[in-house]
């Protein structure tokens, strides 16, 4: 069984011990760091992490401001941003920032557990919001780009994220970004799901 590597970054050693149990309660597979900091996640944390959840009010640098230094250490690692902090501004500055959506503390464990693994699996629309009272509130693109047409074009011809970018010369994650834009666009959860949409408007052949 292959394992998630969960990184954990909040200052709180009581909330992420009961954090870290929840989880591996809820993701048998899972291996989780933790880190009271950024600067302490950025030196302490392996080379490869599936997954991060970062905390707002952190020592030193906060978890806002840290987002941008997270992606340069783990470009390609979906970062959910969770908080006490859970108005509605701070959520969508949250996935503005490059977060992949924003979760409540106040949410339950099995929603939390819920949403790290269908981010795990791509499963999501981004940008998401998810707040205390179970609501979600998805920000859908009006239109799709050229790049994301063509995206979705390959998408359907049943090409990975992988050959995608390979055929249209973008990195992985620059096609990740795309493909969740298209997922928001058509109001699905799923690559399955967008073929289906796609093809019933005519959005491809």
């Amino acid at each position: 069984m292959t394992t998630t590597n969960i990184l954990l970054i909040d200052d709180h050693a009581m909330f992420r011990s009961g954090l870290r149990m929840v989880l591996c309660a809820g993701m048998q597979d899972a291996e989780i760091f933790e880190a009271g900091s950024l600067i302490e996640a950025t030196q302490a944390a392996p080379e490869w992490i599936d997954i991060i959840l970062l905390d707002i009010n952190l020592p030193g640098l906060n978890g806002l401001d840290g987002i941008a230094i997270i992606k340069r250490k783990w470009p390609q690692t979906p970062v959910i941003v969770l908080s006490s902090q859970d108005g509605p501004e701070t959520a969508r500055d949250a996935v503005a920032r490059g977060a992949v959506c924003f979760i409540s503390k106040a949410d339950t464990a099995d929603r939390i557990v819920s949403l790290l693994n269908r981010v795990l699996h791509g499963e999501y629309n981004e940008p998401e919001v998810l707040s205390a009272d179970g609501d979600e509130e998805a920000k859908a693109p009006q239109h799709l780009t050229s790049r994301q047409c063509e995206v979705l074009d390959l998408l359907c011809q049943g090409m990975s994220n992988k050959l995608i970018a390979r055929k249209l010369f973008l990195s992985e994650h620059t096609v990740r970004g795309h493909v969740q834009s298209v997922l928001g666009f058509l109001q699905v959860s799923s690559r399955s799901e967008a073929i289906v949409a796609a093809r019933r408007r005519g959005l491809v052949g």
